[in-house]
């Protein structure tokens, strides 16, 4: 059994991008296996994957990691969700059945989403596995995520309201704008201290493998946006999601979604087809969920 797998989703990913997360991955001393799902129009990368690999190699002193990294080739752009189903239900020996019927044993005890923008120093994986041994009841971590440039990405979450996701962006005063975020990006619990968080991103998502079989993965009706907040809230309901800071990433982000008017409508579509599901104004749980999480945050300060 691998300590840990992971999958990254590419659509004409930038190789340079990639080979950071890849070589970021690869470097540890855990027993660890990488799927590359590409949803790319073209197989191109798979005629570059050999290069690719003896690159990762000499640039950082790896030996022998083609049999590490696997390529999966998708042939459609089905969304990012959809992409990382494909390597999700490789995580048993039984992957040729359907997700309501498989079964077998699970070749990982933890399973990382994650994004090819990212990449961390060795040691990391190692701090969030030895985390999630000693801490049997929580199914997701989340490490502390900052810029190239040093500066905190606040990815902690509330449970969202319709005015968090949609209309918020087309608020004309910014100090309202900064008051909501203050409050729904958790930014008053100071991102210093371990904390259950109901919401974690998509960015870098660290689950325990047998949990995120439990909920068969992403819901594919989201083609890009919103599937980690459905996917984390949902683990929220089984197990803790936990915002750990001991550890660190760099996410090299760009808010796509606030620059291409595209990206803007996919954005709200999956915004709709996300209250749809959970609910618009009457959702109880989001209520009492959000309501638990400051309690107890503020009970253990």
């Amino acid at each position: 059994m691998y300590d840990i797998t992971a999958g990254i989703v590419v659509y004409n990913t930038k190789r340079e991008d990639l080979k950071k997360a890849v070589s970021s991955f690869l470097n540890t001393g855990l027993n660890v296996k990488l799927r590359i799902s590409d949803n790319s129009p073209t197989d191109k990368f798979l005629q570059e994957l050999e290069d690719f690999l003896k690159e990762c190699e000499k640039d950082y002193g790896f030996k022998n990691i083609k049999d590490k990294v696997e390529y999966i080739f998708n042939n459609n752009n089905g969304g990012y969700g959809w992409g990382h189903n494909k390597i999700i239900e490789k995580l048993t020996d039984n992957p040729e059945k359907s997700a309501e019927s498989r079964k077998g044993k699970m070749i990982s005890k933890y399973h990382l989403i994650l994004n090819p923008d990212i990449y961390f120093e060795k040691g990391t994986l190692e701090k969030l596995f030895d985390y999630m041994e000693n801490n049997p009841e929580t199914g997701q971590i989340m490490p502390k995520v900052i810029y190239p440039d040093g500066e905190l990405q606040y990815l902690c979450k509330l449970i969202p309201t319709p005015v968090n996701l949609v209309f918020r962006r087309f608020l004309p005063i910014k100090k309202i704008k900064e008051k909501l975020d203050y409050d729904y990006e958790m930014k008053w619990s100071g991102y210093d201290k371990i904390m259950e968080v109901p919401i974690l991103s998509g960015c870098f998502m660290f689950f325990r493998t047998e949990k995120l079989l439990q909920l068969k993965g992403f819901d594919e009706r989201y083609f890009m946006y919103l599937e980690d907040y459905d996917l984390s809230r949902r683990m929220n309901e089984i197990s803790k999601t936990v915002f750990y800071p001991y550890a660190e990433i760099v996410h090299n982000h760009a808010k796509e979604s606030y620059k291409s008017r595209k990206m803007t409508v996919i954005h709200m579509k999956s915004a709709i087809k996300y209250f749809n599901k959970w609910g618009w104004i009457f959702d109880r749980k989001r209520k009492e969920t959000n309501k638990k999480i400051k309690e107890k945050f503020f009970e253990n300060k």
